[in-house]
């Protein structure tokens, strides 16, 4: 399938970047090799053909525009869709936020100011990405699957999701978490230590936390320093849910 065919067919949603298979995350290799060669046969030029005066990209991945058709509400003022992005029905983007090529964002999804979709990134059903949010895109390696945030997940402002990190349905990610492959993520409530690439648990509460430092680093340790980790430290609730509720007033 030619790169042309697979960026109309991932904005119509027929095609995914990555896809659950037997339970399980797996990138969708061709799509992404496909969206490679697009950036390879594209040319800079400037974008006012496509209503973007004054910017500058490649001639065949411009920016996207929407109608009422679409069923998404746009807000003005800076945000941007790339080319190849699917954006459901329902979704709310608020200004400024950027969704980039590959990138699939469910129905009643809200992307907040400021909130960053990375390219092949893959949003579930009614997500919240909180003010300032950053979720890595991952386009090399091709194997590699992309940040993966499953439906009714919450995440909280300023949290930083990386390095194919999977977090799965109805997960709260409290503020300013950072979660990538570096940083342990401990489950207080079951006493573990989740594996390196071990998806953040369903209904998960994640907050950020501190860790003492190695052995290996005895100067900072006799210094108390600490380094950044994430704790499990409940599973949602019927108090939690009610908290999170009120977002529904503002759609």
């Amino acid at each position: 399938m030619e790169w042309m065919e697979v960026l109309k067919k991932l904005e119509t949603g027929e095609l995914r970047s990555a896809n659950k298979i037997d339970g399980i995350w797996q990138a969708n290799v061709e799509v992404k090799k496909a969206i490679l060669e697009a950036f390879k046969n594209g040319n800079n030029t400037e974008q006012s053909e496509f209503g973007w005066p004054g910017f500058v990209d490649k001639h065949n991945i411009p920016a996207r525009k929407f109608s009422t058709a679409d069923g998404v509400r746009m807000v003005p003022g800076g945000s941007s869709v790339r080319t190849g992005a699917y954006v459901s029905k329902g979704v709310i983007i608020m200004p400024p936020a950027y969704i980039n090529i590959g990138a699939y964002v469910d129905e009643g999804t809200m992307v907040d100011s400021h909130a960053l979709v990375g390219s092949c990134a893959q949003i579930g059903k009614n997500v919240h990405l909180s003010a300032g949010v950053q979720i890595g895109g991952v386009l090399e390696p091709v194997g590699l699957a992309p940040v993966i945030i499953e439906d009714n997940c919450f995440i909280g402002a300023g949290s930083v999701i990386v390095e194919g990190i999977q977090v799965l349905k109805e997960a709260v990610i409290a503020p300013g978490v950072i979660l990538s492959k570096g940083v342990p993520v401990y489950d207080c409530v079951h006493g573990r230590l989740l594996e390196k690439g071990e998806p953040i648990p369903e209904r998960a509460v994640v907050v950020p936390g501190n860790r003492p430092v190695s052995d290996k680093l005895p100067w900072a340790k006799e210094m108390g320093l600490t380094m950044n980790c994430a704790m499990i430290v409940k599973y949602r609730d019927e108090k939690s849910d009610t908290s999170l509720e009120l977002e529904a007033f503002l759609r």
